[in-house]
Formats: C-alpha cells, structure tokens, sequence
C-alpha cells in the first residue's frame, strides 16, 4: 500500500459525504429516501473516482484561494464591462484574437486551465496552435495575454505545477 492510500482513503470518505450531503439538499428529507441517497451517492463516489487523474498533482491551498479570488474578482470585473458594451447606445467592441503562450504541458491541467479561462466574460480560449491558446476577445485593447499569463501561473501552482 502507498503512502498516499490512507489520503485517499480518508479523501473518498469526505468526497462519499460531500456527494451524500448534496443528494440530500437536492432530494429533501425523507427516511423512506435514505437508501437511493446512499445508492446515489455511492455510484457518484465510484464515478468520480474512476474519472480521478491517478497522477500526484498536490493542490496547494493559497496559492488556490489566490487564484479563486482572482477569477472571481476577474469575472465580475468582467461581466460589467461586457454588460456596460452590450448596453451602450454604440458597442464598444474591438474583437479579434490574441496568441497566448501556453507553459502548462499537454493533457488534463492544460485542459482544466482553459475550461476555468472559458468561464471569464469577454474572453473565449478557442484552440491551441504551436504551444499557443487562440483566445477571442470583444475588445483586443484589454491586456488578455497578460491576464492569461498570470492566471496560468497562479494555476500552476495551485495546481502543483511548479
């Protein structure tokens, strides 16, 4: 047994009640329910343990809490802005795409970092070309690049990756 096990072990408990715990805001109170709570609950443990990256990726609790507060600042941030440029009179739209370096290596971090870059208004990861994200953006003025260098970075060591 690895010494990451007993981890794992105590992790698949809490991640069992977390998905019991939801079931049970979803479904409402009833004891007669208990059982499919538990079914339910037990299959998405089972479901999100089989889709788990195996790989020894550490997620860092700062440098996470870090990169929360950023995305959500950047989003809100964000969504003003789109919202103020779809509501004015004449748009003040500069759309095109930008070239972003990418320092995250293929696979599942590279793809988790563009799904969280997807979530923020006013910008769009659209591909990888070379080693380099394509991102939209509605105003090319905005510094994307250096925004999406700083979030890839703040990711990267959330993620364990540096």
């Amino acid at each position: 047994m690895s010494s990451g096990a007993p981890h794992r072990k105590r992790f698949s408990w809490a991640r069992l009640a977390f998905f019991f715990l939801f079931w049970l805001m979803v479904a409402g109170w009833s004891v007669r329910d208990l059982p499919v709570g538990a079914a339910a609950a037990g299959g998405a443990l089972w479901i999100s343990l089989k889709l788990s990256p195996s790989g020894d990726a550490r997620v860092r609790a700062g440098p996470l809490f870090r990169l929360v507060v950023r995305l959500l600042r950047g989003s809100l941030v964000a969504g003003f802005d789109v919202a103020r440029r779809a509501l004015a009179p004449r748009p003040d739209l500069r759309p095109g795409f930008v070239s972003c370096p990418l320092t995250l290596p293929e696979g599942e971090a590279r793809d988790v970092f563009r799904l969280l870059q997807s979530l923020m208004p006013g910008t769009l990861p659209t591909g990888v070309e070379e080693g380099r994200a394509l991102v939209h953006g509605l105003d090319l003025s905005q510094p994307i690049a250096e925004n999406f260098a700083t979030e890839e970075r703040l990711f990267k060591r959330a993620a364990g990756h540096e």
